[in-house]
């Protein structure tokens, strides 16, 4: 029997700013942006001027003078992202979400009832344009990998169906920056050896990529250029690592910018943690320079740990050790905090009093009790009373972050 492509991948295009234009039709056919100090989402009319997610607000009126910021309406945005998905689950029940905005969904099962996947896609963009009023890409392929590449060449609001015995001709004239984990620095790397396209990535030996990039980053992107892509949907997909992060535009590398940041992007990892009773072993930061160029640092603990301040520290450690190997980098434009190797349940080992130096770092230890305790605290009263209730007072002190934190929590993937 011939294999025919049944994974569709559905994007909802410029989601935020398509949303913002719908509640407010004056908006339509305008260059937005939602956000302020930083661009958490443009419109493709203010794409087409240059202005991209995670840029500062101020670098972005310069491109685009006409600009209109919109502050956000967050609660809509979960609503019709939920209702989105909702029409795919009314096709097939095998649809693994991967945001608010996006999931993929295999319609192996149900071609009998609604048609060839060509036609099922076609039905779900029309009803996702007549009940909800917003356009969304879908790319239909035989891999996850290839239909996520499918949708982003579908975009804005289009279908691109790719067939099994035309996989690699589509694949291997594309920019290897469609490619899942490749990134502006990958994508410098990789340009410096001479590979723009996918296909040139597939032809380059596997010995150079592994050189380049590591032998898990080399290993996995040689097999996606050529399009072997084994992971099948997992409807039920159970989260290894929490994280949070936070573009910074580009500030000076200093503890007055640093240190309130990561206590903020601790707070976020850390109530996520405490809140599923899945405390982690391994915490990672990742610290984005000026350039785009970024670094990653990990270490792996003893006992498994959910308090904030604790996550906190050990992340400042780790970004104090980034710096103090890259000393000409004196602007940051990003940092990030992720928790993974996470336990189902931490049976808490307590430690004896014995005065070490990391004690308070240790959640066994009678200050990282306390640390725990007063976290909970936090927590009961920031589920009374929300989450603006209370905080730490070196990130509530700070001046006004310019990305809202439901903005975060709708672009942060939950436990």
């Amino acid at each position: 029997m011939e294999t025919i492509a049944t994974i569709l991948h559905a994007d909802l295009d410029a989601f935020y700013a398509s949303v913002e234009q719908l509640l407010d039709p004056s908006l339509r056919g305008k260059p937005i942006a939602v956000g302020g100090g930083v661009v958490l989402a443009a419109s493709y009319e203010a794409r087409a001027f240059g202005v991209r997610g995670g840029m500062p607000g101020r670098k972005a009126r310069e491109l685009c003078p006409q600009l209109i910021f919109v502050g956000g309406n967050f609660s809509h945005y979960q609503r019709l992202g939920d209702a989105a998905i909702k029409v795919l689950d009314d096709f097939t029940p095998v649809v693994e979400r991967i945001s608010i905005d996006e999931a993929f969904a295999d319609v192996a099962g149900c071609t009998h009832l609604f048609g060839s996947p060509r036609e099922i896609a076609t039905a779900i963009r029309r009803r996702v344009r007549a009940e909800l009023g917003l356009p969304i890409s879908i790319g239909v392929a035989r891999t996850k990998h290839l239909a996520k590449i499918a949708s982003q060449v579908a975009k804005p609001d289009g279908l691109v169906v790719v067939d099994p015995g035309t996989e690699l001709a589509f694949l291997h004239d594309l920019p290897v920056s469609l490619m899942w984990g490749v990134g502006p620095a990958t994508k410098a790397r990789l340009a410096e050896i001479g590979v723009e396209t996918i296909g040139e990535l597939a032809r380059t030996h596997s010995g150079a990529l592994t050189r380049l990039l590591g032998p898990a980053a080399g290993e996995k992107l040689a097999a996606l250029a050529w399009n072997r892509d084994p992971r099948k949907l997992e409807t039920r997909r159970r989260a290894h690592s929490a994280g949070a992060q936070s573009a910074l535009g580009q500030k000076p590398a200093v503890a007055q910018v640093i240190v309130p940041t990561l206590l903020h992007l601790a707070d976020r990892v850390a109530s996520r943690l405490r809140a599923k009773a899945r405390p982690g072993r391994t915490v990672t930061v990742r610290v984005r320079f000026a350039d785009l160029s970024a670094v990653t640092r990990s270490i792996t603990l003893d006992q498994p740990i959910s308090a904030t301040t604790m996550l906190a520290e050990i992340a400042g450690d780790l970004v104090r050790g980034v710096l103090a190997d890259h000393p000409r980098e004196k602007t940051i434009s990003l940092l990030a905090i992720s928790v993974s190797h996470l336990w189902e349940s931490a049976e808490l080992q307590l430690d004896l009093p014995l005065g070490l130096a990391d004690e308070k770092r240790r959640p066994g230890s009678k200050k990282g009790l306390a640390r725990f305790g007063a976290d909970r605290a936090i927590d009961k009263i920031r589920e009374r009373f929300g989450k603006q209730a209370v905080g730490y007072g070196t990130v509530a002190l700070e001046a006004a972050r310019s990305v809202p934190d439901e903005f975060r929590e709708l672009a942060e993937k939950e436990l």
